[in-house]
């Protein structure tokens, strides 16, 4: 993908469509840059009251490079992380069994892994959206279709939201970006369940046998952890019986962890009572408590250093507990509204893939929301929505089963040893043909000028870049030539 030295391409749409993004998260934010980039009027409506910076570390890298750069974030994304080449696998005990090296990455896919913390990631992303834009408190309860045959006083076709607070929000179409227990989603399915065309699939809960503690300590004295003068991120997984933890090194001396139950039918049934989207404070220290003495590989030798270490120095408020859903639904849109990231397909965070996935749903779909008009029918719209499903649909699906591999290499069961002697006795011939694979996709957006990829692994096929940049390159010559044409009737 050569660098494109052509100026942003204008829209073929003489009128532009009006966009409502329900959710603020990774996904949401992506897609509200890129819309903001193609000068499309959005908004973005989020539940919650404020910016709430929970998790743990976002392994980014090859895969959103060349969006990074498009959109001008990446030097601020590259000062904000470290390189990852490596993760190490241990024991219970924390010592090295073996690492996995993604080092090549940076060659076949043009950019180096690196990892960073995901409230720095979600940041770099909020500081590129005019604050009016995203509306906070708002939690969506209703929506519904407003066409031809019902438009009221306000004249419009289009999607209208109400709101919690009793405000009504217009659009002409309605992207749900808000996480696992989407609002968005739910409404789309009593709508498709009513209608009788629901898959039975997409009308179950979403299936789990995992939870996860996740947090970030404050800045600590690399004094007394040396290993955060290193240039490369250090990255750990521990295997135990029953839990895995994972640590990770960041740019701003502070320690990322993540500690992971896996849960038998007694355990999933405790669980399953009282899940919600979080749990509250007594149940994340109720399991804090449970894993407080397990070791990490950190801090000064003979320090005695643990995962309770650890969670001591995370400011509670920065402690989260939630469960390890995975799933991938059928269906992901319907008449104006749409669906991306973990709305739609929930992958585990062992293949380090559930962020990237969403900001490439974010490209796609920006790319061709970027060729409608907010003259364009319910048909048009639809048709849109299923070439963007089409192009993302087997990604996610692929996201998942990367994401179910990794998992088996962290479980404590015999198929998690197992696992875990295949991935240290991998041909390096075998692994260098799995990493190309996931080198490949690489999405940018066509209204945007081309970063230069120098990956040595060409790019994946990318519908929604060439034949959306048709349509804008079409567009902007038959703009060309009807200018000609005036200038030509003029001079006669």
């Amino acid at each position: 993908m050569s660098t494109s030295s052509s100026s942003q391409l204008p829209s073929p749409a003489s009128n532009r469509p009006t966009v409502i993004i329900v959710g603020a998260g990774l996904g949401g934010l992506t897609l509200a840059i890129l819309l903001e980039k193609a000068g499309i009027p959005y908004k973005v409506l989020e539940r919650s009251p404020t910016v709430k910076p929970l998790g743990s570390a976002l392994s980014l890298g090859d895969n959103v490079a060349g969006l990074f750069r498009q959109i001008g974030i990446y030097e601020d994304f590259v000062n904000a992380s470290l390189v990852s080449n490596k993760v190490m696998m241990r024991d219970e005990k924390a010592v090295l069994d073996f690492s996995v090296d993604f080092s090549p990455r940076a060659v076949l896919g043009g950019a180096e892994g690196r990892i960073l913390s995901r409230p720095a990631m979600y940041e770099i992303l909020y500081r590129q959206i005019p604050k009016e834009k995203i509306l906070f408190n708002k939690r969506v309860l209703t929506f519904k279709n407003v066409e031809e045959s019902d438009k009221d006083s306000r004249g419009m076709s289009g999607v209208r939201l109400t709101c919690s607070d009793g405000s009504e929000h217009d659009a002409h179409l309605l992207v749900g970006a808000d996480g696992t227990n989407s609002a968005v989603r739910q409404g789309i399915f009593k709508l498709l369940k009513d209608q009788g065309t629901l898959p039975p699939s997409d009308d179950t809960p979403l299936p789990y046998n995992c939870v996860c503690l996740v947090g970030q300590t404050g800045p600590l004295d690399p004094e007394l952890y040396p290993e955060l003068l290193l240039d490369e991120c250090q990255c750990n997984t521990m295997n135990g019986n029953m839990y895995t933890w994972i640590t990770f090194t960041t740019k701003y001396n502070t320690l990322c962890w993540m500690v992971i139950q896996y849960l038998d039918k007694t355990t999933l049934k405790e669980h399953d009572t009282f899940r919600t989207s979080e749990w509250g404070p007594e149940a994340v220290g109720a399991m804090a408590n449970q894993v407080r003495d397990f070791a990490v590989p950190h801090g000064l030798p003979g320090s005695g250093t643990t995962l309770g270490t650890l969670i001591d120095l995370t400011p509670k408020e920065l402690i989260s507990k939630v469960a390890l859903e995975e799933k991938v639904f059928k269906k992901w849109y319907s008449g104006r509204t749409v669906l991306i990231g973990d709305a739609c397909h929930k992958l585990s965070p062992f293949g380090a893939v559930g962020a990237a996935t969403a900001m490439q749903d974010a490209v796609c779909l920006a790319n061709w929301i970027n060729t409608l008009s907010s003259t364009d029918d319910v048909a048009t719209i639809e048709n849109v929505f299923k070439e963007y499903h089409t192009e993302r649909h087997p990604v996610a699906i692929a996201g998942f089963r990367k994401s179910r591999y990794y998992a088996s290499t962290s479980a404590a069961s015999f198929k998690g040893v197992f696992a875990r002697f295949f991935q240290k006795n991998l041909p390096n011939w075998v692994w260098m043909m799995v990493l190309k694979k996931a080198s490949a996709f690489r999405p940018q957006a066509s209204f945007l000028p081309l970063a230069e990829d120098k990956g040595t692994v060409p790019p994946a096929p990318q519908p929604s870049l060439t034949k959306t940049l048709a349509i804008l390159e079409a567009a902007a010559a038959a703009k060309n030539q009807s200018a000609s044409e005036a200038t030509a009737a003029a001079v006669v």
